[in-house]
């Protein structure tokens, strides 16, 4: 049996890649908070922008008392216009 309160071998010594990367990361996550707090500033510094223009929705191109050819017209239609499925 392993006695319990005595560490792993693993555990004892830090990984020097791991700290490295830990540092990198600590410096992404600084240079972020840090643009962020800029971005927020400059945000604040400036006007409001005026909202965005609500777009107009398109016309339909059919009419609703307009109705679709049937489908054997239509099939025909094509078959007569050269296309053949």
């Amino acid at each position: 049996m392993t006695d319990r309160n005595r560490p792993d071998k693993g555990f004892t010594r830090a990984d020097p890649g791991k700290i490295e990367r830990d540092a990198a990361a600590k410096a992404v996550l600084d240079n972020m908070a840090k643009l962020k707090a800029l971005r927020l500033a400059r945000e604040a510094s400036e006007p409001p922008r005026p909202a965005a223009a609500v777009k107009k929705p398109r016309a339909k191109s059919k009419t609703s008392d307009e109705k679709a050819p049937a489908l054997s017209d239509w099939l025909a239609n094509q078959q007569n216009g050269g296309r053949r499925t």
